[in-house]
């Protein structure tokens, strides 16, 4: 059972309630150039990423965000989302550049770096009051990387554990929310994360998230944060992500991924889409099952096959059938009773003759 969260509008997309589970990712160019910025946006958009993050670090970021949405405007992206990610100076930067504040449909935030000591409730006030001004959506994101080392230091003189840490972001979290809440920005205007880089401690902090937020949740982004490049990067949030996904918990999500070798930013965004697709969560594309293949297996022509299906199913869109390729006789033809096209091969000591299933 999905927790069951309020609904939060960020430009025409909803997360949360009974919307399907968001999928977002954040580009890694410069922003301030705007041309480069919007182009990654839309390769992002057009992968699949609902919801598209921006850097907004420095005035001449903030300055190229109003340029970034006259390019999307102008290239037929109107309904992209553009999330603006703040860190430190944010409050001057939307001070400064009304546009940029106006221009944004959703402001992350990290209560972590806000400001330090009288000037972190002044700070976030400046923000949570802009926003509200805008009518703007905030995600509250707290990141263990980036502790209120006041907030953990007097936690711990209280009552010192192993688990410290996760209770420190998961308390600055929630309480932002609530000060965020008391200033006048509406719950469903709000959405929270508490990201950290290790599986474990993410399974746990989200879960107390939730054990804390009580009978009025908020809206959830879940992401591992620092997770790494390659597979690693991918098994280690996919583990992560999907075990809180079954225990209903999350209405948007992020996959991270350090790029190798120029490795695409929109791999981010499938890894996303196959991690939902696995868990039936929604659907993209067709299923394709394919054996590993074996000592029985005619490996030339069956891989040449499996290569060409998915080829041609990545590059189609086509409607989200199931779709099996089996390579020899032990389980192809159970496996592809249970699709819906289904091709099963002839291994190496079989009839050379190929059943095909259609429903």
């Amino acid at each position: 059972m999905r927790l069951s969260t309020p609904t939060v509008k960020i430009r025409n997309t909803k997360l949360g309630g009974k919307n399907p589970i968001a999928i977002q990712s954040m580009t890694n160019t410069d922003t301030a150039d705007a041309q480069a910025t919007a182009t990654q946006c839309i390769e992002l958009y057009e992968a699949g990423s609902e919801l598209v993050r921006i850097t907004v670090d420095n005035e001449a970021s903030a300055e190229a965000v109003p340029e970034i949405r006259k390019i999307l405007d102008a290239k037929g992206y109107k309904d992209l989302p553009l999330i603006g990610d703040f860190h430190f100076i944010g409050h001057k930067l939307l001070e400064k550049y009304p546009q940029c504040a106006k221009t944004l449909d959703k402001y992350r935030i990290n209560p972590g770096n806000v400001g330090f000591g009288k000037s972190h409730d002044e700070n976030f006030e400046k923000i949570i009051k802009i926003a509200i001004k805008n009518k703007k959506p905030v995600r509250i994101g707290g990141n263990w990387g980036s502790l209120d080392q006041e907030l953990l230091t007097k936690l711990m003189d209280k009552n010192p554990d192993e688990d410290i840490r996760i209770k420190t972001l998961v308390k600055s979290t929630l309480d932002s929310a609530k000060l965020a809440e008391k200033l006048g920005l509406k719950h469903d205007k709000i959405v929270l994360s508490v990201k950290v880089s290790d599986v474990q401690e993410l399974i746990k902090a989200y879960e107390l998230l939730v054990k804390k937020m009580g009978r009025k949740p908020y809206a959830l982004h879940l992401g591992l944060t620092e997770a790494g490049s390659g597979l690693q990067g991918i098994v280690s949030s996919t583990v992560a992500l999907a075990i809180l996904l079954q225990k209903g918990i999350g209405d948007t999500i992020r996959i991270s991924i350090t790029p190798q070798n120029n490795e695409p930013r929109i791999r981010e965004v499938q890894a996303c889409k196959h991690l939902l697709q696995s868990l039936d969560l929604r659907r993209f594309q067709p299923k394709i099952v394919s054996c590993p293949g074996c000592g029985r297996t005619n490996n030339a022509l069956f891989q040449k096959i499996v290569k060409e299906v998915n080829h041609y199913v990545g590059k189609n869109n086509l409607e989200p059938i199931n779709i099996a390729v089996m390579g020899c006789v032990v389980n192809g033809p159970g496996e592809s009773r249970q699709a819906d096209v289904a091709l099963h091969l002839p291994g190496k000591n079989e009839k050379v003759s190929a059943s095909v299933y259609i429903k």
